[in-house]
């Protein structure tokens, strides 16, 4: 199966330590504002101006027992890191902030399973997950994606996706998840610290080696496929991760429900080929990332037979709306739709059909 869609592709185209010290160090890092978000400035500009921010904007700041040293219970420390982590979501719908459903005005807190939207008033719930997605709730309306989006919603498929699906990638260039990884930290290290979606996770292949890695404070492990992101929760428990600095949320990338200007990068490993709009995609991730945040994807590039670019060109629409997925013909594709959704400093890496990339969100 590996082989047929990878065919169809490019024809077409350390665990977290659970010690005290480790948490404080973490809620530290997740309460500090995030540079150039939108709405969120600094406790101490909000008393120079007079002017009140909003709830969630504020209840990620520093608790005053954190603030003067005192010491905090793993239970508050632990609190205060979910707090801070649900300061960053937002209604897919109005992009505005979510709060606590119990009292409808508070941010929001370790104990809560639903969240709203402060403005529409619409209710998200967590299971497995935090459903995010436009649509979640609704009992008679269904739409159906793309081809290739629907296939990674299966059991089958996610089942087997790093069971062999992925690993079959190899054949097209792409040098291995190891090396991959490596790849990814080298362009990413500047965001190193902060808070990263790793979009399109699947069954968190990289999810959980960014947790592993402990570069991030937050690693956000996003997908739209329900049974791929249940894969990724049983590969957690499996490998005994913490939970303490991963997150598990259902969203459409088109539709990214995070604060403008929160996040400090975004990772999409083998997956930008199977957006529905690639072009939709990249806007929003330009949106959700802080000026001098980075983006790094991987993908295919079916240029490899020069001969048959101008066939591919003229019948791309058509075996694209077949496939489900999109052909890139050169990089200068990819650097052009980022320079688009305001995204600099594009720079690749190539070999064979594979392509990693990486662009920056301009200051």
């Amino acid at each position: 199966m590996a082989a047929i869609r990878s065919a169809a592709i490019s024809a077409a185209a350390v665990v977290a330590p659970r010690g005290f010290g480790r948490r404080r160090c973490l809620v530290a890092c997740l309460a500090a504002p995030a540079r150039g978000a939108l709405g969120v400035t600094a406790s101490a500009s909000a008393s120079a101006s007079g002017k009140m921010l909003p709830r969630s904007a504020l209840h990620a700041s520093a608790s005053p027992a954190s603030s003067t040293g005192a010491p905090d219970s793993d239970e508050a420390a632990a609190e205060s890191l979910v707090e801070a982590e649900l300061s960053k979501l937002a209604c897919p719908i109005c992009y505005y902030p979510l709060v606590s459903s119990i009292d409808h005005q508070s941010a929001p807190s370790k104990s809560d399973s639903s969240l709203e939207c402060s403005t529409c008033k619409k209710l998200y719930s967590k299971d497995d997950y935090w459903d995010l997605t436009v649509a979640v709730g609704s009992t008679e309306y269904s739409e159906t994606m793309p081809a290739a989006t629907e296939l990674f919603r299966t059991q089958l498929v996610s089942f087997l996706y790093e069971r062999g699906w992925r690993q079959n990638f190899i054949w097209g260039g792409f040098p291995g998840l190891e090396k991959e990884f490596e790849m990814a930290k080298d362009y990413l290290k500047p965001t190193s610290g902060g808070i990263i979606i790793d979009a399109s996770c699947g069954s968190g292949l990289f999810s959980r080696l960014f947790v592993k890695s402990e570069l991030y404070c937050l690693v956000v492990a996003l997908d739209f496929s329900e049974n791929m992101l249940k894969q990724c929760k049983e590969f957690i428990k499996q490998e005994n991760i913490s939970d303490e600095r991963l997150a598990l949320v259902r969203a459409d990338i088109s539709r990214l429900p995070f604060v403008s200007g929160s996040i400090d990068a975004l990772h999409a490993g083998a997956a930008i080929h199977c957006w529905p709009s690639p072009a939709c995609a990249v806007a929003e991730i330009s949106r959700v990332l802080r000026p001098g945040g980075i983006f790094v994807g991987s993908t295919f590039i079916a240029d490899v037979l020069p001969p048959v670019i101008p066939l591919l060109r003229i019948g791309r629409p058509y075996i694209d709306q077949i496939t489900g997925n999109n052909t890139f013909l050169s990089e200068l594709e990819l650097e052009d739709l980022c320079r688009a959704c305001g995204l600099v400093n594009f720079t690749f890496v190539r070999n064979g059909f594979y392509i990693m990339f990486s662009a920056t969100k301009a200051s």
